[in-house]
């Protein structure tokens, strides 16, 4: 992928260097929580506060809420700083390039149908984040907050995209962004909002059935980001596509399933099959419309 001389995103906020313990005082809420408990243990005050803190807790209230959100004010404006993307860093500056791409296409395609695009912010994170949507680890991978409207990504991610799912390349990392792009157009034009409204009167069958259009619509905008971004900047080299195909059938439910299980059960798929995966992107990549990405009437 020749992405070196493309337009950077400005809209970067680097994490990478905060440490996720450093808002709990470096100890963690556990040891913070330990504390507590052994000062109210002191004074019959203090013991009275905790039995009323259990009462509560068996009667659906968990006081530790009050904690985890004086820690979550604490670590979310420790997160403010620092956000500049180093212009050393070859990683980040990939990401850059890559969302700034995605910000041009879909700023256009917007505007053709007289909206306006509202840009995304990408977060680069290691280890632990908290997000809109609550904290994440990296094991959960790269993922979209419709809360804050955010893409979350540990760039860990992407070593183990290649050496855990055997998908290697640069473009294999760009489609998985673009993707995570896809769920912030989506969540733009309202899918996501039909998507999860409908998901609460079904079954667990039927919800992931929705979820699996949703993810492979995702999967159809990064091939449609893919077509216009090579229609206007060239940016494919010979493999490329083939490195996109090979990671969406790597990280398919099936393939996934096979892999943790060995054996598939269709039914508990989430983001879709490894053949409609790579089938949804391609169509998107080919088609490059909106309309050719209709998941929801076209399976």
């Amino acid at each position: 992928m020749k992405w070196e001389d493309l337009g950077r995103s400005n809209n970067i906020e680097d994490m990478r260097s905060y440490n996720i313990n450093r808002a709990m005082g470096g100890g963690g809420s556990g040891r913070f929580l330990g504390i507590i408990i052994q000062l109210l243990l002191r004074t019959t005050i203090g013991r009275i506060i905790l039995i009323i803190g259990i009462i509560a807790y068996f009667l659906g209230f968990n006081p530790l809420t009050l904690l985890n959100n004086s820690s979550t004010q604490s670590l979310t404006h420790e997160q403010t700083k620092n956000t500049q993307v180093d212009p050393n860093d070859k990683s980040s500056q990939f990401v850059a390039a890559v969302l700034g791409q995605t910000e041009e296409v879909w700023g256009e395609i917007f505007a053709k149908n007289n909206q306006l695009y509202k840009e995304p912010k990408l977060v680069l994170f290691r280890g632990g984040i908290e997000s809109g949507c609550g904290f994440a680890g990296s094991q959960v991978g790269p993922f979209y907050c419709p809360a804050d409207q955010k893409v979350y990504l540990d760039l860990s991610f992407f070593d183990e995209l290649s050496s855990r799912h055997n998908a290697p390349g640069d473009f294999a990392q760009a489609y998985v962004i673009a993707h995570e792009i896809g769920h912030h157009v989506q969540n733009m034009r309202g899918v996501l909002d039909k998507a999860h409204n409908s998901q609460n009167t079904l079954s667990k069958s039927k919800a992931n059935a929705v979820q699996v259009n949703v993810e492979l619509q995702a999967d159809c905008y990064a091939g449609l980001w893919a077509h216009h971004t090579q229609a206007k900047r060239a940016i494919l080299e010979e493999g490329d596509i083939e490195e996109a195909l090979n990671a969406a059938s790597q990280i398919g439910d099936d393939t996934l399933q096979k892999q943790g299980q060995g054996y598939v059960v269709p039914d508990a798929f989430t983001h879709g099959s490894a053949a409609d995966r790579m089938k949804w992107f391609q169509r998107g990549y080919t088609q490059g419309t909106l309309a050719s990405c209709d998941t929801f009437s076209q399976r």
